[in-house]
């Protein structure tokens, strides 16, 4: 299930489609996020490689017209007059929705330690504003998942800024760097990217109608991981503040964990998000003291879990390390962990008893003063 609305036309069964309008993490567009004509499987296939998700893990409405209708070629009058109807019904009925979400560079002078120029070198934040008539001044900054060697921007990004928005609260994606992007990264570039991303929306939290003291961070596995990171770290900058930004406070005020990488040094750690943000053959020091479950402290924010007990990939119990250390911290603190559910599910939206923490997570930010109406 992917964060968009897939919108493909198709002239019968088996039939490629012809086009599909959708955000650049689809494999029908350009990187640029552009509308593209259908090229083939293989070379579907090729913009596939690695990190981009299959067609089949985004949301369509498929419109189907008769085989014996008129044959697509790009020069054909026919044809694209049939898609521009087709796209201006679609966006008349509501079926496309607004503009795509603004994106900005965390670092516009270069984040620290950049070893190049390219896009992955950049971090970003793509930033997912609520109605105004909805706003609640609550944000979250989120963080997908990808074993720091990737990220899952859809159902771990874009979904999640979609589904915040839709109870008042505005979503922040942090792109943060990791082993694959651009020239390779390790720690403590992507805790420098979340550490920031905080920072700027705390900064221009007017701007964005946001409660500066209501902001928190939300993470996916390793970005889980990374989000504990922020919520365990927050009194070490792991950057030189570089301007009025840095000079906001990186503490985030509650933390979302689901089905989280906590620790590093248990037999249950997530072996392959330990070796691609510390290396192969890490300093055990460095290894301890990013197992997070060692570092909570009675400041750490309020923290609300997820995981699932068929979870093999990471396991469940890095979730109870947590909560048992929260708990030991007199840090407020809420645990679920259902039986059924695989590693990587997102919103959960077809898990059964899973598919129930994106609104246990919403009564629980109810419940804790997080969601209180904006001041008007």
């Amino acid at each position: 299930m992917g964060s968009h609305a897939g919108i493909q036309v198709h002239r019968g069964e088996g039939v490629p489609p012809l086009f599909c309008v959708a955000r650049a993490s689809c494999p029908c567009t350009s990187r640029s996020g552009r509308v593209v004509p259908w090229q083939g499987e293989a070379k579907m296939a090729s913009r596939r490689k690695g990190k981009m998700p299959s067609p089949r893990n985004h949301r369509q409405t498929s419109l189907s017209v008769p085989p014996g209708g008129s044959s697509w070629s790009p020069g054909n009058p026919a044809s694209i007059g049939l898609a521009a109807v087709v796209l201006l019904s679609l966006l008349w009925s509501g079926l496309v929705t607004g503009a795509e979400p603004k994106v900005e560079l965390l670092w516009p002078d270069g984040a620290p330690g950049a070893k190049g120029q390219a896009a992955g070198d950049k971090p970003t934040l793509t930033i997912y504003l609520p109605a105004p008539e909805k706003a609640t001044g609550a944000a979250i900054v989120i963080c997908p998942g990808g074993g720091y060697g990737a990220l899952a921007m859809d159902h771990e990004g874009h979904q999640i800024g979609q589904w915040l928005n839709s109870f008042g609260v505005a979503g922040f994606i942090v792109t943060y760097r990791h082993r694959n992007s651009g020239a390779g990264y390790g720690h403590p570039a992507p805790l420098q990217d979340a550490q920031r991303a905080i920072r700027t929306v705390r900064s221009r939290a007017k701007e964005w109608g946001v409660d500066p003291d209501r902001i928190g961070i939300l993470g996916f596995s390793a970005g889980g991981h990374l989000a504990s990171s922020a919520a365990t770290h927050f009194s070490e900058s792991f950057y030189e503040a570089k301007d009025q930004i840095d000079r906001a406070s990186c503490r985030p005020d509650f933390a979302v964990l689901v089905y989280p990488v906590i620790s590093f040094t248990e037999p249950f750690t997530h072996t392959g998000s330990r070796k691609n943000l510390l290396g192969a053959n890490a300093d055990p020091a460095l290894v301890e003291k990013m197992s997070n479950e060692k570092q909570v402290t009675p400041q750490t924010p309020p923290t609300f879990l997820i995981a699932t007990w068929e979870d093999k990939g990471v396991p469940a119990e890095n979730s109870i390390s947590f909560y048992l250390a929260l708990r030991k911290a007199k840090v407020p603190a809420e645990m679920h962990i259902f039986l059924k559910g695989p590693h990587g599910f997102g919103l959960g939206q077809k898990l059964g008893g899973a598919s129930a923490w994106p609104g246990l997570c919403q009564k629980w930010m109810e419940e804790s003063g997080f969601l209180k109406s904006k001041a008007k």
